[in-house]
């Protein structure tokens, strides 16, 4: 896409960040339209950053001074490139670990500081839409078919259903890979009794999701963010993290218990040598893993095992903040 498109009004450039609970990401993607009228992303840069904004926060309730300093610099790194490609339009979206926190005005002021624009600390249904729309880009639209989307993050992991229509129905719960690292998994490697602990409380949150997202209507299970990359990217054995190799699989259910549970049962040494492991996220992998594979067993054992397998896309809320942007 070029500056002319920009120029004849065709396309607009535009920043969109992402911070949440573990990481905060860039997006700068220059948007334009189709002859349909449906929104296409072309990237510029695509940047994560690991700040563990939500160090503590489960159990203090507090943003710990030195993960915002951690996030100040990646803002301040952002702001940099923001300038640099000539973005027009800025959003910028906080999580959980920014929903939870008693001190986030400190957060909010900061980031308005260096960005010049007020950070949004979303709610969990808003993250959910996001989520949906951002991840819609992995599967060809068909009427009719439900899916559900679900974004495993730091602090919060979100369930969508929707169709072609957008979403029916969503909720944010209070489950995350450093939140139960954090609650539940402190030992190297945990031990069967956390394992066991953490998996009922598991249970319990997917229980609330479905007080309110008819799991059993899913057709067609997405995964996205982080954990879920991993996990995908454990299963397929990958010589290195690769978004090209992980976007758009299909496993099963076999396939992404056998890849959660090697990696839950792994010693953090033997993670942190693993070849597509980011260094951010060695210390609550295992964590996340559980939870993902907990998640798709049970859509699994509702839905009869109609949906036994799960798709990964490398597309997420980042690219739904992109596309709210350019509206």
């Amino acid at each position: 896409m070029t500056a002319q498109d920009r120029e004849n009004g065709t396309a607009v450039r535009v920043a969109a960040v992402d911070c949440g609970t573990n990481s905060i990401r860039l997006l700068i993607a220059d948007v334009a339209r189709d002859a349909h009228g449906s929104a296409r992303l072309t990237d510029v840069v695509r940047l994560m950053r690991v700040n563990r904004l939500g160090q503590g926060v489960d159990a203090t309730g507090r943003l710990a001074p030195e993960a915002l300093e951690r996030t100040f610099a990646a803002a301040d790194e952002y702001a940099a490139l923001i300038s640099e490609h000539g973005a027009t339009r800025i959003r910028f979206v906080a999580t959980s670990a920014s929903r939870d926190a008693e001190n986030r005005q400190e957060f909010i002021d900061g980031i308005r500081e260096r960005l010049g624009v007020e950070p949004e600390v979303i709610s969990g249904d808003e993250e959910a839409a996001l989520s949906f729309t951002g991840a819609a880009s992995v599967f060809a639209e068909t009427n009719g078919v439900k899916t559900l989307v679900v974004d495993l993050g730091g602090g919060s992991t979100e369930f969508v259903l929707g169709d072609s229509t957008g979403v029916l129905a969503a909720k944010s719960t209070d489950m995350g890979c450093v939140r139960f690292t954090e609650r539940h998994l402190r030992s190297d490697p945990p031990t069967e009794a956390e394992i066991t602990v953490a998996r009922a409380d598991i249970l319990d949150m997917i229980a609330q999701a479905l007080a309110s997202v008819p799991l059993a209507d899913t057709d067609r299970l997405v995964g996205v963010a982080g954990t879920i990359t991993t996990v995908t990217a454990a299963a397929l054995h990958l010589p290195e993290y690769s978004p090209e190799a992980i976007h758009g699989t299909e496993l099963t259910r076999e396939q992404i218990d056998q890849a959660a549970d090697d990696l839950l049962r792994q010693d953090r040494a033997a993670r942190a040598a693993l070849p597509y492991m980011h260094p951010g996220r060695v210390d609550v992998i295992g964590a996340g893993a559980l939870i993902w594979r907990t998640i798709v067993d049970r859509v699994d054992e509702l839905t009869d095992g109609r949906v036994a397998s799960a798709v990964t896309s490398e597309h997420d809320i980042l690219d739904g903040i992109a596309l709210s942007v350019a509206e």
